[in-house]
C-alpha cells in the first residue's frame, strides 16, 4: 500500500522543506535534474496566490495545489517513475484549477510535460463511462464518445497519463474522509468502479490495494469495521505466529542451499471480504489470514522454495495455484499454497522472484525502474498490459456502438474477475466472468462469431448460453452457411455477455435487408407483448415516443439489435398503463420485510425483530430466527451456541430470515405455463425459479389426459417488468415447454 509521509515537507504554517524532500526523492528515483524539480514547486507555489478556480476538494480538504501535487509526487516516485512524470504531477493541480496555464507549462518545461498534463486533464470523460447514459440526455452522445476516445488514446501513446490520474485519485480518495457522506461515497464509487480495476489492469498492485481498501471503507463501512475489528483483535498473536513462521522456514531454506527474503504479508480488508462473499467463508475459515511471502533470484528457485515449504509443512489440497506457468491476464506470475503450519494453524505462502515482485507491485511503472538494464524483457511486459487497452480501441473503430457500448466494454474489460479459457491449439484466452461460447467465439474471430453452429467444451457438445469456467477448452463448431441467431441478442437468453460480442452481432444484422430486420422485430416485440400480457398498444404512438419517424423505423431498429425488446416493452407499459406507477397492477403488495433501523430483515412478516445479545449478529453474519413469547423474533447468529442448542430443543420455534438492503420491493404476479406433461416438468420449473431467487406464494397444476397438455398457474413475486421477461424466457426455453406468459384474469 502506499503510505502516507508522516515528514510532509509542507509544515502547518505552509512552509516548505524542499531540500530534506527532494533528499528523499532521490533515494526513490533517479533525477536527471533536481533543479527542474526545485522550478515546477516554485511555479506551482507562486500560482498559489492566482485565483483560479479552486475544486470542492481544495476547499474540503484544506491543502493547497502545491501540496497537493507533492503528495502526487510522493506517489509517483514510490513507483520509480521518471522526472517528467513527477514535474507534470506537481504541476497538473495547478492548471485543473485555474491557478496556472498550460501555455506557460510548455514555456518552462516542455511539450512533454505539457502534453502529460493534458492527457490528464482528459481523463474527466471518465464520468460518461461511469453514466453513458447522462450524455445521450444531454445530447451529446457523438462529442462525448469522441472525448473518451482521445482520452483512451492518450493513455495507450502514454500510460504515464493514466499513472498520474491514478495518484491524483488516490490523493482524492484519502482526503475525502473529512467530507460528506455523500462525497465520500461519490468519490468511493468512482474510484472502486474505474481507477482500482485500471490499477489492477496496468499491474500496479501497490496502488489498487489502498483504492480498494479506501472505497470499501465508505461503501460498505458496516462490513468494513467489522472485518477490521477481527483482524486487530488477533493481531499480536498473529505477528508472533509469522515472526516465528518466518525463522523456521528462513532457517530451512538455507539448509537447502537457497537464498531467500521471507516476510509476512498484509492481507487487505477488502480482499478478505470479497473471498468471503466468494466462497461463502467465515473469517475464521480464511486460508491467507496468516501469510508469508518468499522472495528469491531464480524461477527454479520458486520450485525449489515451494518443495521445501511442503516438506516442512503438510499441504492443504485444491489450494495451489501456478500463476508462473500460467500468469493472470495483467502479467501476475507467483505460487500461492495453503498449508497447516506451526501449532496446526493454516498458512498461504506465496512464493516469487524478485522481478516478478516487482511487476506485481509496479505493473507498468516496472518499464521505468528498468528502463536501460533488462530493456527487452521491461518493454515485452509493458506492451502486454497495454495489449487489452488497444483492443478495446480496435474494437470500437470497428464497430461504433457509442458510448454507451464502449463503456460496457471498458468496465468488462477492468473488471478484475476473469475466466482464462483455453482454444483446441492451447492458447490461452481471458473473458469476463460468466461468458459463454457465443462471447468466445467473437473474441478470437469475427467470422468464427458469425459461423458458429455449435460448442464444445472438453470435447462434449455444450449449449450457447453455457457459461465458462476457467480451464475450459473451447472449441467453436462452424458452418459456411451458418449466420448469427436473434436469439443471442435476447438478454433474458443470456447467449451473450460482453458488449463486443453483442455489437458484432448488431453491426451484422445491420448490413442485413431492411425489410428482413423490420419482419424481424415486430414478430420480437408482438410476441414479447404477448408473453407479458400487454394490450392495445399503439406502434406508432410508441414510435414517436421512442425518437423514430415511423414505426417500422423501431421494428426495423429492433430486428438489428440496435435498440432492446425490452426497452420496447417498457416504454409500451407507460404508453398503456400510464397512471400506474408501477409495472405491475394496483393490487401490488410490499414484499413481507421487517425493518429494524437501518437494518431489514426478510421473511419475518410484521413481526418485531431484536438483535440477540448473547452474538450480536451484523449484516452479512449468516442468521436465523427464534419466535420468542411475546417479543417477537429474536435473530442469532447460525453458528451461536444459544442457537444451536434451540436447534435441539425448540426446532419448531426457529425460522429462516436473511438480511435484506431496506430498498427491493416485490409485486405478486401470476404466470401460465402450457407444457407436454413429462416426468421432471414441476422440478424443472422451480429449479428456474430458484436459481432466479424467485419466490412462489402460489401454484396450481393441471393435465388434460386427453392431449397430455399439462397447465401450470403460478403466483410468483417480482420486482421489475425485466426480471418477468427474463424469468418467462428461461421457462419457455425448458424441454416440452409450449408457451410460458403473464396470466390476468379477465383479460
Amino acid at each position: 500500500m502506499v503510505k502516507v509521509r508522516e515528514d510532509h515537507p509542507v509544515g502547518s504554517d505552509g512552509s516548505v522543506d524542499l531540500q530534506s524532500w527532494l533528499g528523499r526523492l532521490k533515494r526513490d528515483v533517479n533525477l536527471t535534474d533536481e533543479q527542474m524539480l526545485l522550478a515546477a514547486c516554485d511555479m506551482a507555489a507562486g500560482a498559489e496566490a492566482n485565483p483560479g478556480k479552486p475544486s470542492s476538494w481544495s476547499q474540503m480538504s484544506g491543502s493547497s495545489t502545491l501540496k497537493i501535487g507533492m503528495e502526487m509526487t510522493d506517489i509517483l516516485a514510490e513507483l520509480k517513475l521518471d522526472q517528467t512524470s513527477l514535474i507534470a504531477a506537481l504541476l497538473y493541480r495547478s492548471v485543473r484549477e485555474h491557478k496556472l496555464a498550460l501555455n506557460d507549462v510548455r514555456e518552462r518545461f516542455g511539450d512533454e510535460v505539457a502534453r502529460l498534463i493534458k492527457g490528464v486533464l482528459g481523463m474527466a470523460v471518465i464520468s460518461a463511462i461511469q453514466n453513458p447514459a447522462r450524455a445521450q440526455v444531454l445530447g451529446q452522445q457523438q462529442d462525448q464518445l469522441e472525448k473518451v476516445r482521445k482520452m483512451l488514446v492518450s493513455i495507450v501513446d502514454d500510460v504515464r497519463v493514466a499513472l498520474i490520474k491514478l495518484a491524483e485519485r488516490t490523493c482524492a480518495i484519502r482526503a475525502v474522509k473529512n467530507a460528506d457522506r455523500e462525497r465520500r461515497q461519490r468519490v468511493a464509487r468512482e474510484v472502486f468502479e474505474i481507477y482500482a480495476p485500471l490499477a489492477h489492469r496496468l499491474g500496479i498492485g501497490y496502488i489498487k490495494w489502498e483504492l480498494e481498501d479506501l472505497a470499501f471503507r465508505y461503501l460498505k463501512p458496516q462490513d468494513y469495521k467489522k472485518i477490521a475489528k477481527l483482524l486487530d483483535e488477533k493481531r499480536l498473536d498473529r505477528e508472533q505466529y509469522i515472526h516465528d513462521a518466518i525463522e523456521h522456514l528462513q532457517t530451512e531454506l538455507k539448509a537447502s542451499g537457497i537464498e531467500a527474503e521471507v516476510n509476512g504479508r498484509v492481507k487487505h480488508i477488502y480482499s478478505i471480504w470479497r473471498k468471503m462473499r466468494r466462497k461463502g467463508l467465515e473469517f475464521r475459515d480464511l486460508y491467507d489470514i496468516r501469510a508469508l511471502r518468499i522472495l528469491v533470484h531464480e524461477m527454479r528457485d520458486c520450485y525449489a522454495a515451494l518443495g521445501v515449504v511442503h516438506s516442512i509443512w503438510n499441504h492443504i489440497p485444491k489450494e495451489f495455484d501456478d500463476y508462473i506457468a500460467t500468469p493472470k491476464e495483467n502479467g501476475y506470475q507467483s505460487l500461492h499454497t495453503a498449508v497447516i503450519g506451526p501449532a496446526g494453524k493454516t498458512l498461504e505462502v506465496q512464493i516469487r522472484t524478485h522481478a516478478m515482485h516487482d511487476e506485481a507491485e509496479l505493473g507498468v511503472c516496472a518499464h521505468w525502474k528498468y528502463k536501460g538494464t533488462d530493456t527487452k524483457n521491461s518493454a515485452d511486459s509493458y506492451e502486454e498490459k497495454l495489449n487489452w487497452l488497444r483492443q478495446v480501441l480496435e474494437w470500437q473503430d470497428e464497430i461504433g456502438d457509442g458510448v454507451e457500448g464502449l463503456a460496457d466494454q471498458w468496465k468488462l474489460d477492468v473488471e478484475p474477475d476473469r475466466v482464462y479459457v483455453f482454444t483446441k491449439d492451447g492458447h490461452v484466452v481471458d473473458l469476463p466472468v460468466g461468458a459463454t461460447p457465443v462471447d468466445f467465439a467473437y473474441r478470437v474471430h469475427t467470422e468464427v462469431g458469425n459461423r458458429c453452429r455449435g460448442a464444445k467444451v472438453g470435447g462434449r457438445i455444450v449449449p450457447l448460453n453455457y457459461t465458462l469456467n476457467t480451464g475450459d477448452q473451447v472449441e467453436i463448431l462452424t458452418a459456411s452457411n451458418a449466420v448469427p441467431s436473434r436469439d443471442w441478442l435476447n438478454q433474458n437468453l443470456g447467449y451473450v455477455k460482453t458488449s463486443r460480442a453483442r455489437a458484432k452481432i448488431v453491426n451484422w444484422f445491420r448490413k442485413q435487408n431492411r425489410d428482413s430486420n423490420i419482419e424481424a422485430g415486430r414478430h420480437f416485440i408482438e410476441a414479447e407483448l404477448k408473453r407479458l400480457d400487454i394490450k392495445g398498444v399503439d406502434f406508432r404512438a410508441l414510435a414517436e415516443a421512442m425518437n423514430f419517424h415511423a414505426e417500422d423505423d423501431l421494428f426495423a431498429a429492433c430486428g438489428a439489435g440496435d435498440i432492446r425488446t425490452m426497452q420496447v416493452v417498457n416504454a409500451a407499459q407507460r404508453q398503456v398503463e400510464p397512471e400506474e406507477e408501477s409495472v405491475f397492477e394496483l393490487r401490488t403488495r410490499p414484499k413481507s420485510t421487517r425493518n429494524d433501523g437501518d437494518i431489514t430483515i426478510h421473511g419475518v412478516g410484521n413481526l418485531l425483530t431484536q438483535m440477540a445479545g448473547c452474538c450480536h449478529p451484523l449484516p452479512g453474519d449468516p442468521i436465523i430466527g427464534y419466535i420468542t413469547l411475546g417479543r417477537g423474533v429474536t435473530i442469532h447468529r447460525s453458528d451461536c451456541a444459544n442457537a444451536l442448542q434451540l436447534q435441539e430443543q425448540e426446532s419448531d420455534r426457529l425460522i429462516e430470515v436473511n438480511w435484506g438492503d431496506g430498498k427491493e420491493q416485490t409485486y405478486p404476479v401470476e404466470i401460465q405455463i402450457v407444457a407436454y406433461d413429462r416426468s421432471g416438468l414441476l422440478r424443472d420449473v422451480t429449479v428456474v425459479l430458484a436459481n432466479e431467487k424467485v419466490n412462489v406464494l402460489d401454484l396450481n397444476t393441471h393435465t388434460s389426459k386427453e392431449d397430455n397438455i399439462a397447465t401450470m398457474l403460478l403466483t410468483i413475486e417480482i420486482a421489475t417488468l425485466d426480471d418477468l421477461g427474463r424469468i418467462l424466457a428461461k421457462i419457455s426455453q425448458l424441454p416440452n415447454v409450449i408457451e410460458a406468459r403473464r396470466h390476468r384474469k379477465g383479460r
